[in-house]
């Protein structure tokens, strides 16, 4: 009698400890949350160029980014972008804004030591978790600073970039864009080639958002470690949108030990959204011209107003639509191999109905569990994975050297 006395209090306890961490909230609380793609460097300089002198994301800010709303995300480590604008490889003024943006990400660091701290390694991330620090690692989104010389490589690393997305909305010096109907190198350029090489060799990871398809398939090849997209979504949502991932692409990606972080803009994810944008997107042509992408985003936003006035606001996504995106990449790869990519502060007012900033993350993981994940499985989707392959990274640098 003792003894079944014992076995269903064992039972019991396991019930009731399973219903508490089934709430969201503690979920988030209690998981490792990483995001691979936060434009706040960038957003938040604009905002600095504006006279709003926000400087250091420690308040609430009008960034979907800050301090508060990660907190109340649970969110812990957020990989911020720094992004440089196809302007900026045009007119040769990347190395220097990039290092711009990293200063200004220590500097944010440096004013609120007890709210931030700077991620270099996938040692003691776990430790973040119901920490009151937000950890910032830092990405670089466009490889334009490299400039053709590979020695760049190990510097940006000692400046803290652990993945480097090899272009942006153009081609560049090392890859052709999916964006840019130009193709320069029918995929990577030889630097291109060298340059994924080298990034194994130094231990930054190399992020394939962006890239065209074959230079998907060429660096996919070349990399001997598992690469990244870091916030891109499933073509098979919006077929016409080069810059999601077809299966193949995805497919290729889990094969070599890859993850795709899911892009959370209402066009990466909803195909009436994806319709709305191409139209979008033929009205800035007609504005300002076939090479709309190399004006400045000041300049393409005034474009994009003027539409909105004409056709009405975005038809904004779902939470169900992310999580389609999820259920499709597990249906075809596993789980082992997508996790968050949101865009935060990239995609702009295009965010869905219940994720519009950090402190939403909770109203993901009810949706996983609403569709029945398991707690080990939202794990890996909310951190575990990219921690995987960043830790691959790690190693095999390690082992180069």
């Amino acid at each position: 009698m003792i003894r079944l006395i014992c076995i269903f209090s064992a039972v019991f306890l396991t019930t009731c400890a399973q219903e508490e961490s089934s709430n969201p909230f503690e979920l988030a609380k209690n998981s490792l949350i990483i995001d691979t793609h936060i434009d706040a460097p960038h957003k938040l300089n604009l905002l600095n160029k504006q006279g709003k002198q926000i400087h250091n994301l420690a308040d609430f800010t009008e960034t979907q980014f800050d301090y508060p709303k990660a907190i109340s995300g649970g969110l812990n480590i957020a990989f911020m972008s720094i992004y440089l604008p196809s302007e900026t490889q045009i007119n040769g003024t990347s190395f220097q804004e990039a290092n711009q943006l990293i200063d200004l990400m220590e500097d944010v660091v440096t004013l609120n030591p007890e709210k931030f701290i700077l991620i270099e390694a996938t040692e003691n991330l776990d430790s973040l978790i119901n920490s009151r620090r937000i950890g910032l690692a830092l990405g670089m989104e466009n490889g334009a600073p490299i400039g053709g010389i590979l020695e760049r490589v190990k510097f940006f690393y000692d400046r803290g970039i652990r993945y480097i997305t090899l272009t942006h909305s153009k081609a560049n010096h090392i890859s052709d864009s999916s964006y840019d109907p130009i193709h320069l190198w029918n995929g990577l350029s030889s630097f291109g080639k060298e340059l994924i090489i080298e990034m194994n060799k130094v231990g930054i990871m190399v992020d394939i958002s962006h890239v065209s398809d074959e230079a998907f398939f060429q660096a996919i090849e070349i990399s001997e470690v598992p690469v990244i997209a870091s916030h891109s979504s499933l073509r098979y949502f919006t077929p016409d949108f080069e810059r999601n991932m077809s299966d193949a692409m995805l497919i290729k990606l889990a094969e070599k030990g890859g993850v795709v972080q899911i892009n959370f803009g209402s066009t990466f994810i909803s195909g009436k959204a994806r319709n709305y944008s191409n139209e979008m997107k033929a009205y800035l042509i007609e504005e300002l011209g076939e090479g709309f992408f190399s004006y400045s985003i000041e300049d393409q936003n005034e474009v994009r107003e003027k539409f909105i006035e004409l056709k009405g606001p975005l038809p904004f996504a779902e939470v169900s639509d992310v999580l389609d995106h999820i259920d499709r990449a597990i249906k075809l790869v596993g789980v082992d191999h997508v996790g968050l990519g949101s865009d935060f502060d990239g995609v702009g007012d295009s965010l869905p109905v219940g994720l519009k900033d950090v402190s939403m993350y909770p109203n993901l993981i009810q949706g996983m569990l609403d569709r029945g994940y398991l707690e080990k499985d939202i794990g890996k989707i909310l951190g575990g994975n990219i921690k995987r392959v960043w830790r691959s990274a790690e190693e095999y640098a390690k082992n180069a050297g």
